[in-house]
Order: C-alpha cells, then sequence, then structure tokens
C-alpha cells in the first residue's frame, strides 16, 4: 500500500491481543505514511515520533495549537494551513466553530482530513464547505434524542479507552456507558483523567469489573450500576418473545442511565471496549441504545 497521502491521528493501546505489544501495532499504523505524503498528529507523542521515521518524502504535522511551518492548526478559532499554502501566515481553511462534530476530537479529525486533502490540492473553500456540511455518521457522537433535559448520545464506535476518552472529553457531565472487551487495554489512564466529567456510570460486558475497578480507584464517588445479561443475568426475563436479550439489556442500561442522570447532563454510551461479548458488532450495539432511548420518549 502506497497512498499518495496517508494519516496517523494518534497512536494508543488498542488491538494488542492481535498484535502482541504497542511497537507491534505503532508499526503497522506507520505503514499507512509510506506513500508521497506522510500527516500525523503532533499532540499524540508516539504518532509524533512517527514522522521522522516515515517512508513519505513530505512529511507533515496537525495539532490544536497554532501551526508552525509545515503544520496545519488552530489560530483564533480558525483551522490554518501553513504546510501546503504559499502564504507566509498561512491560509484559511474553516471556522473551528462550524465542524459539527464536538470536542477536540472533531476539530482534530477535521484537520487530519484537511491535511488530506490540502495534500491533492482542495482548494481551501471546498475543504470549508465539506467541513461545515458533514453529517456524523451512525455510532459516531450522534445525538439519538434529548429527553427530560438529558441528551442521548450514541458513540459506540468508541471501542477502545483512547476513543472513550476523545468521546467524554466533548461534554461537562457525563453518565458513561461503558463496557464489553477491552481487548487488553486499560481503563486506568481514562478513568482518571475523565474523572471530574463523570456523574454515573453504567456498566455492561465481560471485562464491566475492569472498569468498575478503574472507576473504585479513580472515581469513587461516582455511581456505579452494573447490568449483567445471560447466565449470570440480573435483567428480568420477559414472556413477550419478540424482545430479545439485547433489547432486554438495553432496556436496562437505559433506565439505568436516565435515573442517574439529571436536566444538562449527556448520556454517552462510548463503551472503550469492543462488543462481540453480547453483540453481532458496535453497529448492534448502537441500534439497540438508540432504540432504548426511543422508546422512552
Amino acid at each position: 500500500l502506497r497512498p499518495e497521502a496517508g494519516v496517523v491521528l494518534n497512536v494508543a493501546e488498542d488491538h494488542l491481543d492481535w498484535h502482541g505489544s504497542m511497537e507491534a501495532y505503532a508499526a503497522d499504523k506507520a505503514r499507512a505514511l509510506d506513500g508521497r505524503v506522510a500527516v500525523v498528529g503532533l499532540d499524540d507523542p508516539v504518532a509524533a515520533g512517527l514522522l521522522s521515521r516515515a517512508a513519505a518524502p513530505v512529511g507533515i504535522g496537525f495539532r490544536l495549537g497554532e501551526p508552525r511551518a509545515g503544520e496545519l492548526g488552530v489560530r483564533d478559532g480558525a483551522l490554518v494551513d501553513k504546510a501546503f499554502s504559499p502564504q507566509t501566515d498561512g491560509l484559511t481553511l474553516a471556522d473551528a466553530a462550524s465542524i459539527p462534530v464536538p470536542g477536540p476530537v472533531g476539530v482534530l479529525d477535521a484537520l487530519a482530513a484537511a491535511a488530506l486533502a490540502r495534500a491533492v490540492d482542495v482548494p481551501a473553500a471546498a475543504i470549508g464547505d465539506a467541513l461545515s456540511s458533514f453529517h456524523v455518521g451512525p455510532h459516531r457522537a450522534e445525538v439519538i434524542a434529548e429527553v427530560d433535559g438529558v441528551t442521548y448520545v450514541d458513540d459506540s464506535k468508541a471501542t477502545n479507552p483512547h476513543a472513550a476518552h476523545a468521546s467524554i472529553a466533548a461534554y461537562p457531565r457525563v453518565v458513561w456507558i461503558a463496557g464489553g472487551l477491552l481487548k487488553g487495554a486499560s481503563v486506568d489512564p481514562l478513568v482518571a483523567e475523565v474523572a471530574n466529567r463523570l456523574v454515573g456510570a453504567v456498566l455492561i460486558g465481560r471485562d464491566r469489573a475492569l472498569v468498575a475497578e478503574a472507576l473504585s480507584r479513580h472515581a469513587p464517588d461516582v455511581p456505579v450500576v452494573e447490568v449483567v445479561t445471560g447466565e449470570d443475568s440480573g435483567v428480568s426475563d420477559t414472556n413477550e418473545p419478540d424482545v430479545t436479550a439485547v433489547t432486554r439489556l438495553m432496556t436496562a442500561v437505559a433506565d439505568a442511565a436516565r435515573r442517574l442522570a439529571r436536566p444538562g447532563d449527556t448520556v454517552l454510551l462510548a463503551p472503550a471496549g469492543a462488543s462481540f461479548d453480547q453483540f453481532s458488532g458496535y453497529a448492534e450495539r448502537g441500534d439497540a441504545f438508540a432504540a432504548a432511548v426511543r422508546a422512552t420518549q
């Protein structure tokens, strides 16, 4: 694979059960940087370190702060290109406020996409139009509903702690729905960093105990509800034959989250783990959550 331009946004613990080590995982990600233009997220130290070793003849970075020469970044609330533009002070690409994905992760993703577009000479106006008209895909920080002043967000695609951190960082008060298969990753750094945003947690899946232990260490005052299903189920059975175990599970999750939330809070499905212990994939997990939330309206 030799792309015209490739990007590594970040490198964080994930799929270690498959790759065997962080070093092997980073090396596989770095293969995206073997084309003509390599782009990396400079705010992530591991990703930033890949740039000097990249095979690409052109190396570009992006950051949340003001860009230096050869970088894209943010200045005075605008995305600025100082890598591909001949202008000394850079070329303004878009207003950061126009990005529809909340939080720093939305800006970083927009910078990465803009860098790839600029690498193949896409004009600034087209990039700005594309960013402002972008629609969040299913299960990616997708707002499901607002009920009684509480916003419900499906970010089921957040299948590792790093992605869950980015999701939680977008909201000030979060009832966190977490769990599943952690794939060898630790959730302790995540919980320690977002503890001040958590007002409650609802835990599911095989590795829910590991998340509960991290919460007890780093956020002991946060109320925690564990919802289990299967042979150790605490979810009541139903006599309705068309109601599946998945539906029962997410109905119990939504009910628990609703009891923990207050007006102004966000109930956020950002599990930090894979879904295959209980669902066919992250899409089914998100769909079940959305259906359970909508059933309460």
